[in-house]
């Protein structure tokens, strides 16, 4: 028998990060070529992207399925250019940016350069080379100074309160402009506090394990008085992958009367994506504790520059397109990160006295 054709890749920006390796490691488990892009930033520490980069290897090499990382930045158009030239992407998935809310309240200029002229270079390589979808990071954070929740797509998404929201509402909109003038397919996803195993150690699941581990206070922030959609990174997953997918079309419904937010007579879609959930902050912590098997000594905080006070998803117009159901709980998705935190920093539980 002939042997298989291999598929043309997906690229994934953002590979070594926390969603972008989860995307990429399920991508080759389903026998689907990855293109890895990532800048390998010290925005924190580098060894755990670099780890997850080995992950990503071990599972090319047990399922057969191609893995090629390139290191470069974004801003660099002629490497991107580069990178689109020598592969056929099939789907582009973008989840490479400058993160984190705080960060974004001091180093503006890095939020400028990575997620506006960074995506601005990847909506240019997506239309040179024809990409058939590209699908890319928003953030449940464009929401803003609206208190209206659940929070929907057809709600007003104009009052950002720090540059960080700012650069991802700027995204969606140059997307509609790609899809609009050159019928770039494209779909954003406004993502709601994901957290799980490989994880970011600035979020705060990482930040309190860390610091109850080490017997340190933890800082609750709003004295832990705000709640968040705690979304459980295998469900996230599940989201990307089924939208990556059903690729955007016009929206024949769409009226420049009365213009929805979420669609377009343009090939273009917004989309949340969340647990539907929220959780209370104190709620997230027991589960921490209870997890750990140990208590947090607990810093009560006022409010934080920029932080909103709940995050709650309406995910009906997900759910409706591609059949989304986030299926796991706030308390099995900490027990999940607490095993795989404990393995990855070699923590044994004492034994039992």
């Amino acid at each position: 028998m002939p042997a298989m054709k291999t598929p043309p890749p997906h690229l994934v920006t953002g590979s070594a990060g926390f969603i972008g390796f989860h995307v990429a490691d399920r991508l080759l488990r389903q026998g689907v070529p990855v293109v890895g892009y990532d800048n390998l930033n010290a925005y924190y520490d580098p060894a755990l992207k670099k780890a997850r980069l080995a992950e990503l290897e071990k599972t090319s090499r047990a399922h057969g399925t191609p893995f090629t990382f390139i290191k470069a930045d974004l801003e660099d158009k002629a490497a991107l250019q580069a990178c689109f030239a020598a592969h056929d992407f099939s789907r582009v998935i973008h989840l490479a940016a400058q993160a984190g809310v705080r960060h974004s309240l001091t180093h503006p200029e890095e939020y400028i350069s990575s997620n506006l002229v960074g995506f601005a270079n990847i909506l240019e390589a997506c239309r040179a080379t024809k990409t058939p979808h590209l699908v890319y990071a928003s953030t449940s954070s464009v929401y803003g100074a609206n208190t209206t929740v659940p929070f929907s797509e057809a709600h007003g998404a104009n009052h950002p309160l720090q540059l960080y929201a700012a650069t991802k509402k700027a995204n969606e909109l140059m997307a509609h402009s790609y899809s609009h003038l050159y019928r770039l397919p494209t779909t954003g996803l406004r993502f709601f506090t994901v957290y799980g195993p490989w994880g970011r150690p600035d979020m705060a699941l990482y930040l309190f394990t860390d610091a109850i581990v080490s017997g340190k206070p933890i800082q609750v922030f709003n004295e832990g008085r705000m709640s968040r959609d705690f979304t459980y990174i295998d469900d996230i997953v599940e989201g990307i992958l089924r939208v990556t997918e059903q690729v955007a079309t016009p929206d024949p419904s769409w009226d420049p009367s009365n213009p929805a937010p979420s669609s377009s007579d343009a090939p273009y879609r917004i989309y949340n994506i969340g647990n539907r959930q929220p959780v209370k902050l104190l709620d997230y912590v027991d589960a921490i504790e209870a997890a750990l098997g140990r208590k947090a000594i607990r810093h009560m905080m006022p409010m934080q520059a920029g932080d909103v006070k709940d995050t709650f998803a309406d995910v009906s117009k997900l759910t409706e397109a591609v059949g989304y159901r986030p299926a796991t709980s706030v308390q099995d998705g900490v027990v999940k990160f607490i095993d795989w935190y404990k393995s990855y920093h070699n923590i044994c539980d004492a034994p039992a006295s």
